[in-house]
């Protein structure tokens, strides 16, 4: 009795784990891949960080690419550093803001060209160039304006650039206005010779009139930058002369404009002035005049302005303002600016100070002198 017992334990205890297990696949067959993890445990990990790089990344991006090109059929484009089209193309930028700011070649503005095209809509600035050509070459570039009031200010994190070469097998060099052109070499900045290539890919060398040769560009003292032209890192008076530029780009060479480089040595500063008056004693009806006279850089303006003794009666008098360049004869240039106060039929109420101030970028002068009656 006790060995049937037994025997029937045993059979029950092998049998179980059967009946269970089938049991278990008859409730709910296994799927395929079932072992694996499933997505729900992705949600438990730590995705806040990423989103903020992202974000960050996303922010960045935008800062840098408020310029965009529009392409056909709509889609938009983030423009690189540099963009090459050919002349004639049409092209239209747009900046994302509601109160956007362009810079482009200057001389668009100059020659007030009507195929440029500025808007300011809800979302973006607008600038649209119709039949290009050589001549549209630069940089385009655009920021958003923070206002206060009436004061503006350039939002530094909110800009976009791109420099466009609109490139023409016929006009190689970017086309100028003029046939010569002066570059000032000063001791202590860069000078640019400005021959700009429409081809990026153009082999451009410079070249001296007199003695005819090649100026080597040794990429340290004299570098080529295609967005510039040649630049002089350390001008000396050795530099001095007529240059010129020659481009090849699967063609005949082309020869740019013609440069003449003239050395500058003259302290920087306020103007350096000086005054003196035809005569210090003037009879009644006499012709008088008084020449204000400032020596400084060739490439540096001066403003003039005046006080004299019948200035606050309306006095009528002449006020002619010219300048000229001269050369010192050792290979430096200056530039000779002058005002000219005339009064042609003197007056008692003539008489007094006449006072010049002479203004530059580095700050302004004021010299005197008097004439009396005689």
């Amino acid at each position: 009795m006790r060995l049937w017992v037994l025997l029937s334990l045993l059979l029950l205890q092998d049998a179980l784990p059967h009946v269970i297990g089938q049991s278990a696949k008859n409730k709910h067959p296994k799927e395929p891949g079932e072992n694996k993890i499933r997505p729900v445990n992705k949600k438990v990990k730590p995705k806040g960080p990423k989103m903020k790089e992202r974000e960050s990344a996303d922010s960045s991006s935008k800062s840098q690419s408020i310029l965009m090109q529009v392409m056909d059929k709509g889609r938009f484009q983030k423009l690189a550093a540099t963009l090459s089209l050919s002349a004639g193309q049409s092209i239209e930028l747009r900046c994302k803001g509601s109160n956007v700011t362009w810079s482009y070649p200057s001389y668009l503005d100059t020659f007030k060209d009507s195929r440029l095209s500025l808007k300011q809509l809800d979302r973006y600035g607008q600038l649209i160039l119709t039949n290009s050509t050589a001549a549209d070459t630069g940089e385009y570039s655009c920021w958003l304006q923070q206002c206060n009031g009436n004061k503006c200010r350039k939002d530094e994190t909110k800009t976009g650039s791109t420099y466009i070469f609109f490139t023409d097998k016929e006009e190689l060099f970017v086309p100028t206005p003029s046939y010569f052109e002066i570059v000032y070499l000063n001791p202590d900045k860069p000078a640019v010779i400005p021959c700009r290539v429409t081809t990026p890919s153009a082999k451009v060398t410079l070249h001296r009139e007199f003695p005819a040769e090649e100026i080597e560009t040794d990429g340290t003292n004299i570098i080529y930058d295609v967005k510039k032209g040649f630049v002089y890192q350390h001008p000396t008076s050795d530099h001095k002369g007529i240059v010129y530029c020659k481009a090849e780009s699967q063609g005949a060479p082309q020869i740019s404009i013609k440069y003449h480089l003239l050395y500058v040595e003259v302290p920087k500063g306020p103007p350096s002035t000086t005054i003196v008056a035809s005569s210090n004693r003037a009879e009644v009806r006499d012709g008088v005049h008084v020449i204000c006279t400032v020596l400084g850089e060739p490439d540096v303006d001066v403003n003039f302005s005046w006080q004299y003794p019948g200035q606050e009666s309306e006095r009528p008098v002449i006020i002619q303002n010219f300048w000229r360049l001269i050369n010192r004869g050792t290979g430096h240039t200056t530039r000779i600016s002058k005002s000219v106060l005339v009064i042609e039929d003197f007056e008692a109420r003539d008489a007094g100070n006449y006072i010049c101030m002479a203004q530059n970028l580095q700050g302004e002068t004021t010299v005197a002198t008097e004439v009396e009656l005689n």
